[in-house]
């Protein structure tokens, strides 16, 4: 009986009361503000099914899309995200390039990399570019949903398996006659422009043609193969070129190839603790 008499005074009835009451009850229906992402993807149908998904979250909404780095870089500043979710491979473009340069713009900006690339070898090139977080394409959809959550946050994210595996390294640094750590796995002693160069090798291109594709002289780029001769203890280019074929096949499905049939380069790799996925 009290609320329904209260409905029917007039302003300058209740002018006595707090306004901050009032201030209180006309925000309670009001909802959080969501977290503004943009998602940077080569392939239309799986960025289409990303944003889709981050859409149906309660607390995210997607702000803008590309498919191109270059189409990032214009999209990205006209609609100011605060979170990144970004590809590893993305046309000719380089998206951990991009990365550093879109966290020296905006420091507070938020990155997450997901890609079917080996975790162990890119995503600690993908944090040290300035993203906050890696994800693997075959995990569940919610860890994407996790990630981004933990990330506003202030967090880390990466895999469990990967936590454990960099605390294992940082164990066997301190071991004075440990060789394991760089026999284990040599391609993790490559640079990310080697990295790149070396999945371009797998994937079918000649000395010329990565040298084209990357502006780059041949000289450079056979500089950049006798490094990664050296590095993964092969002893010749064909040896070199034998090992990416069968990075690249092991790694990439068919249609991720960067040479497709008609010859012409259509996706370049972009190579590259802790809260972790539960």
């Amino acid at each position: 009986m009290e609320t329904n008499l209260e409905i029917g005074r007039t302003e300058s009835e209740v002018e006595g009361r707090s306004p901050s009451l009032f201030r209180y009850s006309e925000s309670i229906d009001e909802e959080p503000a969501k977290v503004r992402i943009f998602v940077l993807d080569a392939q239309p149908l799986l960025r289409q099914g990303i944003s889709t998904y981050l859409n149906s979250q309660p607390d995210m909404m997607v702000c803008g899309e590309a498919g191109s780095v270059a189409d990032a870089r214009r999209k990205i500043a006209e609609c100011q995200p605060q979170f990144v979710v970004t590809a590893l491979r993305l046309g000719a473009g380089d998206s951990l390039k991009l990365i550093k340069e879109l966290k020296n713009q905006n420091p507070g900006l938020c990155v997450l990399v997901y890609s079917a690339f080996e975790e162990n070898i890119f995503a600690e090139r993908a944090i040290r570019a300035g993203a906050s977080g890696y994800v693997m394409k075959q995990a569940a959809s919610e860890k994407l949903a996790t990630a981004v959550r933990e990330i506003m946050k202030g967090g880390i994210y990466v895999s469990r398996e990967l936590a454990l595996s960099a605390f294992r390294k940082s164990l066997q640094r301190h071991r004075k006659d440990n060789h394991t750590l760089r026999s284990g796995n040599c391609l993790e002693e490559l640079s990310n422009r080697e990295m790149h160069i070396f999945q371009l090798l797998g994937s079918g291109l000649g000395t010329k043609q990565i040298a084209a594709s990357l502006d780059l002289s041949v000289k450079t780029i056979e500089s950049h193969r006798e490094n990664i001769k050296h590095k993964l203890r092969l002893r010749s280019s064909g040896e070199v070129r034998e090992r990416a074929t069968k990075w690249v096949e092991q790694n990439l499905s068919r249609e991720d190839h960067i040479f497709r049939r008609g010859g012409s380069p259509t996706e370049v790799l972009s190579v590259a603790p802790v809260t972790t996925e539960t």
